[in-house]
């Protein structure tokens, strides 16, 4: 190694420093044709951009002998993968063909990837089990985990086929990434969860030295990754030359047996080489030197196995030229095949957004009228969320709970002589002691894991139910929610999906939450396609539209107000197994005639309070609407009431300006102002955060008698 921490070049001469695999001629020589397929592929696409019949370009050029003696390794369709966009060589060693990159690259309609709506290099199989891929560097890692874990905790629950679910005591999961996704924290996260649970997941680490322009020293401390790993406990790190096929082959087959074996995850740390530039937007020669870029040429992957085949005596010099003319003419080929093909068609534009095979907003989620009653008892929300939970998870052995103190006890022994936790607001209580350990269980302190681990996971088939303990926390968790769950069906042409339901507390009303406890901002969920976000105001809404979240296949941001947990006034009965509420279905409250109340979660009823003081005393009858589900949000209900009414306002928690108050009223201008007898009016938190002084938190939220002010200020229009 030099001092920078980089592995030493070694010229084109060096055939290998270790034993000749043990592979068959014809192995070998289909490996090398792949690893030439993947670097002339790269070669056509910059063509093809400068031609202006694509759109974008970034190569694995460099990568080639690690990713095919990888391969050779592991099981399609079998194992599963999580790869990153310089992953060319393994996509095709996997199964892929040369078409589906070339359609991927002139975004044809007929892209096998994603249908045209990502990227070229971001692979996507089914068939193979190749997850679909993004651009965020990183984020796949923690997918990886869960999906390894999904494995890992399928076996140890009784009610899971794990054969006909495609689950094997022996499969691996391979997540790839290059060095500089090092540097992320969910790396570490993922590293951290992989060794404690001993999950069979290799991570491949391709060190080409350069993310972009900042160079490996930069970007690591000490300029090694593997060394920096050295106290992971159960992790197999290993280092090797990346652009020798032999030394790689041979390193990674013992990574692959070290995971089949169960013995605890591993790592792969190959020095690669970056001879092109990042992307066709990148010109490296900016910021690398000649020399430094002469070295790689000598260390190229492509000429040191061309040299290994002859060395070997496995072809000639005039067999592999005509190797070469063949795989060019055939890319060149399906080059011509792939400009054949029309883009998607605009009016596809909005498909794959959410499920088109199960609506939530469908008649057969909705038995709100058909409630099945057992008893009389009235309980709070937090007794129906766990209700519900537990219906659930009886009705669907796939489904598991998981974050932050969701377990009675991780220590299961302690559960002999105590109660048991259940969540910090008790609503996970008793759920792990009925369904066990493998069903019910903590993460660590850390969003993004949570939520990363359930994507991974819904890839095979489970149903996670996660809760992030505190929405003001959800933030580390945000880059997995927003570019990754809510854009996995649509990226994928409807392919790949994660119906994960991820359960937040949110909002102020608590006398001393403080800034940290009382955040609301439904609206980062909201302003995001994909995403179902549900607001239920009592226990019985709460019940049945957790069941349609749990049973639906969208992504779901449930949201329960932690002031509501408890309260007398939101009390419902228990009904039934199969009470379902349908998304977009908003609740007439009250009924009256001068004004519509638009209202969710706390501020219901505050506006029942303001709307019964305002009818008492004044003789002002309100329509109160309980939105109940804010995407999708029901206009519908909304048009009918303001179509009597002729005067809205609208009442929420979060900050006034940039609310959800906003978009309702500008959907209201746009499709109902004939009906409007006045100005479409707001109340809601101030533009400040929640303070922790309860003098200062009444001022700030929306209180019963600010929506008072509101209806009598409206009712002088």
């Amino acid at each position: 190694m030099d001092k920078t921490g980089r592995m030493e070049k070694r010229g084109t001469d060096i055939v290998s420093n270790v034993d000749l695999p043990k592979l068959d001629p014809q192995q070998l020589i289909q490996a090398y044709r792949t690893m030439l397929t993947a670097r002339y592929l790269d070669d056509k696409e910059l063509k093809l951009k400068r031609q202006n019949k694509s759109f974008f370009q970034i190569s694995g050029a460099g990568h080639e002998a690690i990713q095919v003696a990888m391969s050779l390794h592991l099981k399609p369709s079998y194992d599963w993968f999580y790869l990153y966009y310089r992953d060319r060589a393994l996509a095709l060693s996997l199964g892929q063909t040369p078409l589906d990159h070339l359609l991927a690259a002139v975004a044809a309609d007929a892209d096998t990837n994603s249908g045209g709506r990502q990227m070229p290099s971001h692979w996507a199989d089914s068939h193979l089990n190749i997850t679909s891929t993004s651009s965020p560097t990183g984020t796949q890692f923690l997918q990886a985990v869960g999906a390894a874990e999904a494995s890992l905790r399928s076996l140890g629950i009784p009610g899971i086929n794990t054969e006909e679910k495609g689950f094997h005591k022996d499969e691996i999961v391979l997540v790839c990434a290059g060095e500089g996704s090092t540097s992320e924290g969910e790396f570490w996260e993922s590293m951290n969860t992989a060794c404690n649970l001993k999950l069979p997941i290799i991570f491949l680490i391709q060190d080409n030295e350069y993310a972009i322009s900042v160079p490996v020293e930069i970007n690591t401390a000490g300029g090694s990754i593997s060394k920096l790993l050295g106290s992971f406990p159960n992790l197999l790190i290993q280092e090797c030359d990346g652009t020798d096929f032999s030394e790689s082959y041979k390193i990674c087959g013992e990574a692959v047996a070290y995971c089949r074996e169960r013995k605890g995850p591993s790592l792969i740390h190959a020095h690669t080489i970056r001879p092109y530039s990042h992307s066709d937007s990148d010109d490296q020669k900016t910021y690398r030197s000649n020399q430094e870029r002469q070295e790689e040429q000598d260390n190229d992957p492509i000429l040191k196995m061309r040299n290994f085949v002859i060395t070997a005596k496995l072809f000639n010099e005039e067999e592999l030229d005509a190797l070469d003319t063949e795989i060019t003419e055939a890319i060149d080929q399906d080059a011509d095949e792939a400009l054949k093909h029309s883009q998607p068609s605009p009016e596809t534009a909005m498909q794959h957004i959410y499920s088109e095979d199960v609506d939530p907003t469908s008649s057969l989620f909705d038995s709100e009228n058909f409630p099945e009653y057992l008893d009389d008892r009235e309980l709070t929300m937090v007794d129906l969320i766990n209700a519900c939970l537990s219906d659930e998870m009886e009705r669907n052995p796939q489904m598991v709970i998981f974050g932050q103190d969701v377990a009675d006890a991780s220590r299961e022994e302690a559960l002999e002589e105590v109660t048991g936790k259940g969540g910090v607001f008790k609503v996970t209580h008793g759920l792990q002691s009925k369904f066990g350990k493998h069903r019910v269980f903590n993460a660590p302190l850390a969003e993004a894991n949570i939520v990363g681990r359930a994507i991974g996971m819904a890839h095979r088939g489970l149903k996670p139910v996660v809760e992030i303990q505190f929405f003001d926390y959800i933030w580390p968790a945000f880059m997995q929610i927003r570019n990754e769950i809510a854009t996995m069906r649509y990226r994928s042409a409807g392919v790949f999906s994660s119906p994960v339901v991820i359960r937040v507390p949110y909002g102020g009303y608590l006398r001393g939450g403080g800034i940290y406890h009382s955040q609301t901002g439904e609206t980062l969920f909201t302003h995001t396609p994909g995403l179902r976000v549900v607001l239920p105001s009592n226990a019985s809404d709460a019940n049945g539209l957790l069941r349609t979240a749990i049973r639906c296949e969208d992504p779901v941001i449930f949201l329960e107000h932690k002031h509501l947990y408890r309260q007398i006034h939101n009390k419902g009965r228990y009904p039934g197994k199969n009470f379902m509420i349908p998304f977009g279905k908003a609740r007439l409250i009250r009924k009256g005639s001068d004004i519509t109340v638009i209202a969710c979660g706390a501020l219901v009823r505050k506006s029942l309070e303001a709307a019964a003081i305002a009818s008492e005393q004044h003789g002002i009858e309100c329509d109160v609407l309980d939105l109940r589900t804010l995407s999708p949000l029901d206009m519908d209900s909304i048009a009918s009431s303001v179509q009597k009414t002729h005067k809205v306002l609208i009442a929420h928690e979060d900050s006034l300006s940039w609310g959800l108050g906003s978009e309702i009223a500008a959907r209201i201008a746009d499709s109902l102002f004939p009906w409007l007898d006045g100005p479409v009016k707001r109340v809601a938190s101030m533009d400040t955060w929640v303070p922790y002084a309860p003098s200062l938190e009444n001022k700030i939220l929306p209180q019963a008698s600010d929506v008072l002010d509101g209806i009598l200020n409206l009712q002088q229009f």
